[in-house]
């Protein structure tokens, strides 16, 4: 059953442009079409050629973006059943978090950001919704997807209120108003949480596939010495290769669990009864309780100092953010190029964002010169 504040569709805030006589292709709600607007857009398959945490790997085991939107969608889905929320909200916000990512993950944004100092900078999550309601362009009277109001809204703030959005966001806010400075839906909360458990737990298992994390070293890891024992006391026998799988399972499980228990224990403290109570919250009611919050912080500093910031990573890093700053638009991209600043260059930025992995090597192969970067992990 829907709780009372959850984001219900028969009440939906509407779309940036009527859709009058286009018909209705079968019986979904509005959050449904929005999900499966995502799921078919062009954006949206471009994220099985993007960077999670290895560059365009040849590993047909490593995770990328696609693949990580997809298990964030699942963890998602499970949390917003257990709470009452729309999961066809929660899943849409879910599979379309990242899908404002340039190639090469964060190396990639850090080049944008550079290459943009003058002309505004770049953030992946303001670059979503430009995307989302701009660039796409599959349908004849719109730009965009015309996605809901309560999507574009929680896509834009589900980590919290914005007071001072960047460029592309602040347009998409003047067209469309998200009451950026109120806070976001629970299913858009729900979202965020499930993309940290995500990463959080997955990030370890890729690791250790790509030999950059060592086995003795995962298994000292805050959160991962609370469970590693169990884990390892129930299947003494096992390989370790499948008991760093079942422990990585057992962290998601206990952290979902966790994140259940304390949001219901907030929503009832706050007096939380309707989607308002939830916009006007003093605080973030999606969370995790004290003690799991502060072990999930060790653990993320634990995942930047030896994986995410690992010699070898920084080193591919750099030759990444190289082959963004210096990728070249073609010709049917400068056609089409606005001549004033700073519209120019956030029309390059555009082209740039969109690239996969391997379309950015290729063209810097084809236009500049050699890549230098690993075959393999």
């Amino acid at each position: 059953m829907r709780a009372t504040f959850a984001c219900d569709p028969l009440s939906s805030r509407g779309r940036q442009y009527a859709e009058t006589g286009t018909g209705v292709r079968g019986p979904r709600s509005e959050f449904q079409r929005d999900r499966d607007r995502i799921v078919h857009s062009i954006s949206f398959r471009r994220l099985r050629h993007k960077t999670q945490v290895f560059v365009a790997p040849d590993g047909d085991h490593f995770r990328v973006r696609l693949t990580h939107s997809l298990e964030v969608a699942q963890i998602g889905r499970t949390i917003a059943r257990a709470l009452g929320l729309d999961e066809d909200l929660t899943e849409a916000l879910c599979l379309a978090h990242d899908i404002g990512h340039p190639p090469f993950g964060h190396a990639g944004e850090a080049g944008l950001e550079q290459a943009m100092a003058a002309s505004g900078g770049f953030d992946h999550n303001g670059h979503s919704l430009r995307i989302l309601t701009r660039l796409e362009r599959v349908y004849p009277n719109w730009p965009g997807l015309n996605l809901s109001w309560e999507t574009l809204e929680g896509l834009a703030k589900h980590n919290g209120p914005i007071y001072a959005p960047g460029w592309a966001m602040a347009d998409v806010d003047a067209a469309f108003p998200l009451d950026l400075a109120k806070r976001a839906s629970l299913e858009a909360q729900v979202a965020a949480i499930a993309d940290d458990i995500a990463y959080d737990n997955h990030d370890i298992d890729d690791g250790l596939r790509a030999g950059l994390l060592d086995f003795d070293q995962v298994m000292d890891a805050p959160l991962v010495r609370d469970s590693w024992p169990q884990v390892r006391d129930r299947f003494p026998q096992a390989d370790r290769r499948l008991l760093a799988a079942e422990m990585v399972r057992c962290q998601i499980g206990a952290m979902v669990n966790d994140v259940i228990a304390e949001t219901q224990r907030r929503i009832a403290d706050y007096g939380i009864e309707t989607e308002a109570d939830v916009r006007h919250a003093p605080t973030a009611l999606v969370g995790f309780s004290t003690a799991l919050s502060q072990g999930e912080a060790d653990l993320k500093r634990f995942m930047y100092a030896n994986l995410y910031h690992h010699p070898r990573q920084l080193e591919i890093a750099a030759t990444c953010r190289s082959i963004v700053n210096r990728n070249l638009l073609p010709e049917e991209w400068r056609k089409d190029a606005p001549q004033d600043q700073p519209a120019f260059d956030r029309h390059i930025a555009d082209f740039i964002a969109g690239m996969t992995d391997r379309y950015a090597i290729s063209r810097h192969r084809e236009m500049i010169g050699a890549v230098d970067l690993p075959d393999s992990f």
